[in-house]
This record gives C-alpha cells, sequence and structure tokens, in this order.
C-alpha cells in the first residue's frame, strides 16, 4: 500500500486518510474491496458531507462531580432546524461528557503543534534505544507509540467512554448519517476545579524567598 492507493481511494469517496489506509489494510489493498468497506462503515457517505459549511449548531455546557468538573463544547451544524433536534443536542450532551471524562487535549492530530508532535517523538525514540530494540523495527515502534499518543491526547482519536469500541470519530460519523448534515466538533475546554493553585503557590513561594535571600 503507497500513498498512491491512498489518494485514489480518497479521490473515489471523499474519506479522510487514516479510514482509506484501515480500508485498504483490512482488504489487502484491493481498491474496490476497500471502497466497499468504507460504504458499509458509512464513511463514504458521511465524508461527501464533509466539505459543506457547518456554521450552525451549539455551545453545551456540562458541570461533573458536583462542580469540580466543567466543560464547554462548540459543536457544529448546517441548520438551526438541526441545532434544534433531539439527536444533535444529545450528541453534544454526549461529547461533553465523554471531554468530562477522558480529558483530551486536542480536538484532532490536525491541532496538535508540530513542536509538541517533534518532542513526544523525540521521547519515544529514545526509550526505543534504551530499550534496546533492534533498529530495523524502531521506527514501527515510535510510529505506533505515536498513534498512542494521539490516541490519549486528541479527541476524535480516543476511544467513546460511552462505547469503547467506537472512537469518537465514529461516533460524529453514525450521527452524521443519521442526521443527513455535516457536523463538526470545532473547539472544547475543559476546566477542573483548582488544577494549576499549587503549581503558581509554589512559584510565588519561590519569588518571594529569592527576594528575601
Amino acid at each position: 500500500m503507497g500513498m498512491a492507493e491512498i489518494k485514489q481511494l480518497r479521490e473515489r469517496t471523499g474519506a479522510g486518510i487514516l479510514d482509506c489506509k484501515k480500508a485498504l489494510v483490512a482488504n489487502e489493498d484491493d481498491l474496490d474491496k476497500a471502497i466497499d468497506w468504507l460504504r458499509s462503515k458509512g464513511i463514504a457517505k458521511a465524508a461527501k458531507k464533509s466539505g459543506r459549511l457547518a456554521s450552525e449548531g451549539l455551545v453545551h455546557s456540562y458541570i461533573h462531580a458536583g462542580g469540580k468538573i466543567g466543560v464547554l463544547v462548540e459543536i457544529n451544524c448546517e441548520t438551526d432546524f438541526v441545532a434544534l433536534n433531539e439527536d444533535f443536542q444529545l450528541l453534544c450532551k454526549e461529547i461533553a461528557m465523554h471531554i468530562a471524562a477522558a480529558g483530551p487535549e486536542y480536538v484532532s492530530v490536525d491541532d496538535v503543534p508540530e513542536d509538541a508532535i517533534e518532542k513526544e517523538r523525540a521521547v519515544q525514540k529514545a526509550l526505543v534505544i534504551e530499550e534496546g530494540k533492534p533498529a530495523h523495527i524502531a521506527d514501527k515502534i515510535v510510529t505506533g507509540r505515536m498513534n498512542k499518543f494521539y490516541e490519549d491526547k486528541c479527541l476524535m482519536n480516543q476511544k467513546f467512554v460511552m462505547d469503547d469500541k467506537k472512537t469518537v470519530a465514529d461516533i460524529l460519523t453514525d450521527r452524521v448519517n443519521r442526521i443527513g448534515e455535516n457536523i463538526k466538533i470545532r473547539r472544547f475546554a475543559r476546566f477542573v476545579l483548582g488544577e494549576g493553585l499549587e503549581k503558581k503557590k509554589d512559584d510565588f513561594a519561590a519569588e518571594v524567598a529569592a527576594q528575601v535571600g
């Protein structure tokens, strides 16, 4: 499987790169079978909607654990009619609850800063070398660990807390197919009571000590 096959599959289905790679791997690089595989999962159908502008939607709030954790998430759709749809509103609630539980830092891999990616890749490469892994499989090991990094940090790559057989991206695809409009998770903020306060306290104490000294 090469980039040419992935590109061709993307052009014919509109599916994302990762979905195309999965389809080709699952079907031993058979393009026609890969297309059928994507269609059977609703990915190709949803991908055709992904280019349409989603400028309506909701900002949903969720408070968890007696006010200890709060989430704001903006999820966009194409029309205000769908924004008022119970299914769409339930999706907003479920995604906010997932964010509260799973604590992602980014919406998708595309949102991860390049310096953060390079830093993590360097750490994983150093670990692989320290573990004495053979050079010819080192890159594959690092790639696998980077995928795990994305699963931990990126909302769309995380296993959905209410159905761990699916990722958040899968849940979104299912809802796009059911509702019939493009849906995008645009941004979110997660607040944890007291988070960062101890560090600030320590920094202040160190600053005072330095001034006294």
